[in-house]
């Protein structure tokens, strides 16, 4: 039972970092928490890693049972999170500066002067986005007792605790960038964002249409047009 359990930590691990990827995240964690200091910006990365955990968790425990009842699919979900990282990356390309002092305009001050980025961004749609709730409730579907519930749960927990030694090294960049750098970067990283988002959104709407009750209701609809 003990081989067991380590083997659904494991698999709950290996499964889960590379679809959270935290290091993609901390490239753009750099650029959107980089006029923060360094006290707020570890402080930024341990809550969203804490947010990660607490989302991964109820979608353990509860996420196929929630999402059912609001009669939302893992496409929709897919959608909606794509369109939450266009928006933020389209931001970051895009910075609408100042009109009282455009010297000081700053790639990404729109996300800048939200003063909690753990949550959005970085938890959701990043380190915690539909890939992952995906994969967390398809581990619970195959689950069989409490304890394996457990096992998965402590690996959500590594991986969220992975997540944060990666962010929380991540800042030391910045000072190899300087100021150029990190704009550079920060525009970069917000064109990359609008096509993880539009990428969302694609496989999201591709998700749906393969959906047979989606695909059955689409012919009928067809037919029915035809027949008039």
């Amino acid at each position: 039972m003990i081989i067991n359990l380590l083997s659904a930590v494991f698999g709950t691990y290996v499964g889960l970092l590379p679809i959270a990827n935290p290091f993609s995240t901390a490239v753009v964690f750099i650029a959107i928490t980089s006029r923060f200091s360094e006290a707020k910006a570890q402080k930024q990365a341990a809550r969203a890693c804490i947010y990660m955990t607490i989302i991964l968790i109820v979608s353990l425990f509860a996420g196929a049972l929630i999402m059912a009842f609001f009669g939302i699919s893992i496409p929709a979900l897919r959608i909606a999170g794509g369109l939450i990282v266009a928006q933020i990356g389209s931001q970051m390309l895009n910075p609408e500066p100042d009109p009282s002092d455009a010297s000081k305009a700053h790639p990404g001050d729109g996300i800048l002067r939200k003063p909690d980025l753990a949550f959005v961004p970085l938890a959701m749609p990043m380190l915690s986005g539909p890939g992952s709730i995906a994969v967390t409730i398809g581990k619970a579907a195959g689950v069989e007792s409490i304890w394996e519930y457990g096992a998965i749960a402590i690996g959500i927990v590594l991986v969220a605790f992975t997540s944060w030694l990666v962010l929380r090294s991540a800042r030391r960049i910045l000072d190899l960038l300087g100021p150029a750098g990190l704009n550079a970067l920060t525009r970069v990283m917000g064109f990359l964002l609008v096509c993880v988002g539009v990428q969302f959104i694609a496989t999201g709407i591709m998700d749906m249409l393969s959906d047979e009750v989606m695909l059955g209701a689409l012919i009928e609809a067809l037919q029915a047009v035809s027949e008039q």
